[in-house]
């Protein structure tokens, strides 16, 4: 626990920037949120500045683009309002006449009202996780403050995870979508596994090595974890790796999320949850000396 500040700051290097960018810039909503169309398509004959030409084509035909991405499978993302069925056919028909066969990846329609649904679902799922792995550590440690410190941890795989993705949002026009809560629920999940694990091993060193000091039980703990934890870690990462690199257009920020999420979880586990379980304790033990 010697280097527990050095820890403190490296996660703050890469909180900080994320939260300054969510305050400022917030997160770019995805169609499942804000309602509206998305439709990903290949083209023929895709030539010239195909994006704005696309939106020219649209447009006389009821539909109000947001953007056209072009992605690396050389398929074109439409984002727009939401369009019917009918107006749909007629965009591919004057697609097709401009630019040859077209091939339909996807096409996708939300309204509205079940973007807003969607969103307050997804907040009630993720205050009633937290409540239940704060009820379920400070119970099965017998002290709130297990609970607390994994909860802080979680919230710091949350922000590292959701600062990272307004930066992108930002710069690089990344939406997030109902998969981004996907895997920030997961991502909550992998963070309090670990945590779990490094808790659990703590406990039991307090019992069968009572003579020895706190800090000296953490360390042996961290030493026996860390091992099996950064091989199961490394195994999800190098599969995400794959995925990400060589997937499709359609999960590659869904499986970027995960990827974050299990790095951030990695470390927070030994190097956020326990310094503040360590520091919490010290704490303790100084107040009752000097109350005695």
């Amino acid at each position: 626990m010697r280097y527990r500040w050095v820890y403190f700051v490296i996660s703050s290097l890469i909180i900080v920037p994320g939260i300054f960018s969510l305050v400022k810039f917030g997160l770019k909503p995805g169609i499942d949120f804000t309602g509206g169309t998305l439709i990903e398509i290949k083209l023929e004959k895709a030539e010239g500045n195909v994006s704005e030409e696309v939106k020219q084509t649209i447009s006389p035909q009821g539909g109000e683009v947001g953007s056209v991405q072009n992605t690396d499978q050389g398929t074109y993302i439409i984002r727009m309002k939401p369009i019917e069925q009918v107006a749909y056919e007629k965009i591919k028909t004057e697609l097709g006449n401009k630019y040859g066969a077209i091939e339909e990846i996807r096409f996708e329609t939300v309204g509205p009202s079940l973007g807003q649904e969607l969103l307050q679902k997804t907040g009630i799922a993720a205050i009633l996780a937290i409540g239940g792995i704060l009820f379920y550590i400070a119970w099965a440690f017998k002290n709130v403050r297990y609970g607390i410190s994994a909860i802080i941890a979680l919230a710091h795989d949350l922000l590292v995870v959701v600062g990272i993705f307004s930066l992108l949002g930002k710069y690089m026009g990344v939406e997030v979508d109902s998969l981004f809560v996907t895997a920030l629920l997961t991502t909550m999940s992998f963070s309090v596994h670990d945590t779990i694990v490094v808790f659990d091993k703590i406990r039991e060193h307090m019992k069968k090595r009572s003579g020895e000091t706190f800090a000296e039980q953490i360390n042996l703990a961290l030493t026996e974890t860390m091992g099996r934890s950064l091989n199961n870690s490394l195994t999800i990462i190098f599969m995400l790796l794959a995925l990400f690199l060589l997937g499709g257009e359609s999960i590659k920020w869904f499986v970027l999320a995960l990827l974050i999420g299990t790095i951030s979880g990695t470390y927070s586990s030994p190097f956020v949850a326990t310094p503040i379980l360590f520091i919490w304790n010290e704490l303790t033990t100084r107040k009752i000396r000097k109350s005695t």
